[in-house]
């Protein structure tokens, strides 16, 4: 079922998560728990990840370094069938423009479509770990609007082979991401919602934001959206910090801005239990504030961590 469909249909808001692809080697296990932990919760539909190559040093016999790439976290398509078959949830595989070429897109989306998943969210993805910039793949995307395009263009039949004799079109419900604090990439959010804007006029067919823990941010993006002619749903993304790290870890990596009374909090905590109810208390104000604003649901980055999820949903989602 498409998530656009999903949207119109609920009754209320809906619960959604986000998991990472074990490292290469682990298996299913852990993951598989972490469903099951949230199963009962109902979620609407489960993301996948998907990571790029990253850059390594390895010490050569000589004490030199050598520099390699290797994919930590391969797997994306294949989670996305098992986890669709095996609990009967729709399943979003991320696909994203960084090491990939448009024709291993196309592969990709033919595979995905052939295992009956009919959900992706595009996009750019970060620079490779040990990259300070992003770049394209030869033959690939620079930015998102364009993966987007062509994901839209197969759902109207259209691949890149022009020879193709009656093509079928593939059924894609295309997610995008945005971002209540502007990409960190981006001169300022003016610019940033036009080019997501780009990414809509494409075929995107709803927003789902990185995660923010100031929800005046959140409204405030969705007005300037709604003002620039974006139409499409728009779902918050949140995270409950739950380590005394992270309030210095998710300003640096993800670019948001932490609120002086949860930072003083956490600062002041004396045990990591402490600041694990912290986190989970405060997300639970913020998901309670952003249901009552009538959002179209709460999707959660869990980073693996489902407890703390599942204590926040029992707290502020009407389950019966």
């Amino acid at each position: 079922m498409k998530v656009t469909d999903i949207i119109s249909q609920a009754k209320g808001p809906l619960f959604t998560f986000e998991l990472l692809p074990p490292l290469k080697g682990h298996t299913m296990e852990a993951l598989n728990a972490a469903i099951e932990t949230l199963i009962p919760y109902h979620p609407a539909y489960i993301n996948i990840t998907n990571h790029q190559m990253e850059v390594v040093y390895i010490e050569r016999p000589d004490g030199l370094m050598e520099r390699r790439t290797t994919r930590k976290r391969p797997g994306t398509v294949g989670l996305a069938a098992a986890i669709q078959h095996r609990y009967g949830i729709p399943v979003v595989p991320h696909l994203i423009c960084g090491g990939q070429t448009k024709e291993q897109l196309e592969d990709q989306l033919v595979e995905l479509n052939f295992l009956g998943i009919e959900n992706v969210l595009a996009l750019r993805g970060d620079p490779p770990h040990g990259e300070r910039r992003f770049i394209a793949a030869k033959g690939g995307y620079d930015h998102t609007d364009g993966m987007v395009a062509q994901i839209a263009a197969t759902n109207r039949g259209e691949y890149l082979d022009p020879t193709l004799r009656d093509p079928a079109p593939t059924s894609f419900c295309i997610g995008i991401a945005g971002y209540p604090e502007k990409h960190a990439e981006a001169p300022n959010l003016e610019h940033d919602i036009a080019m997501l804007k780009k990414k809509v006029d494409a075929g995107a067919d709803y927003i789902v934001t990185q995660m923010f823990f100031i929800n005046e941010r959140f409204f405030s993006f969705v007005e300037q959206c709604r003002n620039a002619g974006i139409t499409v749903p728009i779902i918050p993304g949140i995270k409950p910090i739950q380590r005394k790290s992270d309030i210095d870890l998710l300003p640096q990596t993800f670019r948001v801005d932490l609120p002086v009374s949860l930072v003083k909090a956490i600062e002041e905590s004396s045990s990591a239990a402490q600041v694990r109810r912290i986190g989970i208390d405060y997300c639970i104000d913020q998901v309670t504030e952003l249901i009552k604003a009538k959002v179209p649901g709460v999707h959660f980055y869990t980073q693996g961590r489902a407890e703390p999820i599942a204590k926040i949903v029992e707290a502020t989602f009407d389950l019966g």
